[in-house]
């Protein structure tokens, strides 16, 4: 569907819904600096579907939260070499005033006259190039930030985060892209036994009724870092993960795959 607008967030989280209503599903979440295309305006013109240029993924936003940009702006964002914000929290200032924003951001700090259609922004936080491209050990770094973080259903902050939520962002900031779902993520990398699987490797589980409905990102020691009540380490063998705490195995093992090359 062609674009019938741009944007990009200026909010430090906006919720994408299933539907054009604020009590439809959480599908997914805009992070602060992220850009997108407006396909479809709601009958009444209070929300936006939009397609999130990083990932793809399409759902409403309110139309309140949303910050127009032209079609040259967007583009630049596109081919530009941004840097991400790696604090779990830090403050940035926009229009003169401060905004919180999270890990995984996206910071307009660039020198270019496009982004005269936008005041400067001013940022002291830690950030990297959003395309250096991270091994192992600083996949398990950033993932860590986020142990205790809440499960949320499309969440993708450390104030609530989903299982593939928290892969996508943490494979993001590392440098790599993963697509916003289970189901997609599971087509990407190679697909690798448990006894050959590696740091940073995604593992993929089903539930109770055989659906695949779960990811983590497997660790050294036969564990797994995953989003599952919270974001948290527990035990991985060929049976899928087991919980301590309950006793019990919650996931079953499904597929594992390579994302590093």
């Amino acid at each position: 569907m062609d674009a019938i607008g741009y944007g990009v967030s200026r909010l430090s989280i906006i919720p994408i819904r299933a539907q054009a209503k604020d009590s439809a599903e959480l599908v997914s979440q805009l992070l602060f600096g992220e850009h997108y295309s407006v396909t479809e305006k709601s009958e009444n013109g209070k929300w936006f579907k939009i397609l999130n240029a990083f990932d793809d993924y399409r759902g409403w936003i309110d139309a309140k939260q949303h910050h127009e940009i032209s079609k040259a702006y967007f583009q630049q964002i596109n081919d530009s070499e941004y840097k991400i914000c790696t604090d779990l929290v830090a403050k940035i200032l926009f229009n003169n005033q401060v905004n919180y924003i999270t890990s995984g951001a996206i910071l307009p700090l660039l020198n270019n006259p496009i982004f005269k259609e936008e005041e400067h922004v001013a940022f002291t936080g830690a950030s990297k190039s959003l395309h250096q491209k991270q091994g192992a050990a600083s996949l398990v770094a950033i993932a860590e930030k986020y142990l205790n973080a809440p499960y949320l259903w499309g969440g993708r902050t450390p104030f609530g985060i989903d299982c593939s939520g928290f892969t996508q962002v943490v494979y993001r900031i590392g440098g790599h892209k993963l697509l916003r779902d289970s189901s997609q993520q599971i087509k990407q990398g190679v697909a690798v036994v448990l006894a050959d699987s590696r740091v940073g490797d995604l593992a993929f589980f089903t539930n109770h009724e055989g659906k695949m409905n779960h990811v983590g990102m497997v660790l050294e020691n036969h564990q797994i870092i995953h989003a599952s009540g919270k974001v948290r380490i527990d035990t991985l063998d060929e049976k899928g993960i087991f919980n301590a705490e309950q006793k019990a195995y919650t996931h079953h093992l499904h597929q594992i795959n390579r994302i590093l090359k």
